[in-house]
């Protein structure tokens, strides 16, 4: 199913519920931290149902919906993405964590209950201008992945970068220091899924 610009603003809410259901889900967890731009934040769901994210975290200072801004720009899709608010990004990243646990229950040859936990390694990935960052073309973009964005004027905090295992940029050619956030996460994001359909075809 496919629905427009208008459609998906009068999308009811109990509706949209059903519908988050029968989307496939790529396991890219968008975390925005201290976005302070509604604008962005409504353009980030929008691009993050585009990719079918699993989820977005908003962090810290970031509003969340249902400020109308957001709704306005996300045209609806914040309905359609699940999202969290955490007060940190180290919480966020700690939830996505727990969340990608599974408890599986066989039965044995005694007629026992086994539980076996799978554990898989999240991928942290921060989208920053800095000292040990590299182009985002030659980052190692392994699901589960996670994409921090940071604040429009100061970026990704420095105690966030500790947590990530890889900090990549986008080139600047022009005299223009950085893209607008949605740009840099559209660049990023469909980068690294691409990636991702090449490696497993």
């Amino acid at each position: 199913m496919k629905l427009n610009a208008l459609q998906l603003r009068q999308l009811e809410e109990e509706r949209a519920r059903g519908v988050i259901k029968k989307i496939k889900r790529h396991p890219i967890y968008f975390i925005l931290e201290n976005i302070y731009d509604t604008y962005n934040i409504g353009g980030l769901f929008r691009l993050a149902d585009a990719l079918a994210v699993e989820k977005i975290y908003l962090v810290g200072e970031t509003e969340t919906p249902p400020n109308s801004r957001i709704k306005k720009a996300s045209i609806g899709t914040y309905k359609l993405v699940p999202w969290e608010y955490k007060k940190t990004t180290k919480e966020a990243i700690e939830s996505i964590t727990c969340n990608m646990e599974r408890v599986t229950c066989k039965n044995t040859e005694n007629n026992k209950n086994t539980f076996h936990v799978s554990r898989y390694k999240l991928h942290v990935v921060a989208v920053e201008q800095h000292k040990n960052s590299i182009p985002y073309t030659k980052a190692n973009y392994q699901f589960p992945l996670v994409l921090i964005f940071g604040n429009e004027s100061f970026g990704v905090k420095e105690e966030t970068l500790r947590l990530c295992g890889q900090i990549v940029e986008i080139p600047m050619y022009g005299i223009n220091k950085s893209l607008n956030v949605i740009v840099a996460a559209g660049i990023v994001g469909y980068w690294a899924v691409a990636q991702q359909k090449i490696f497993h075809h």
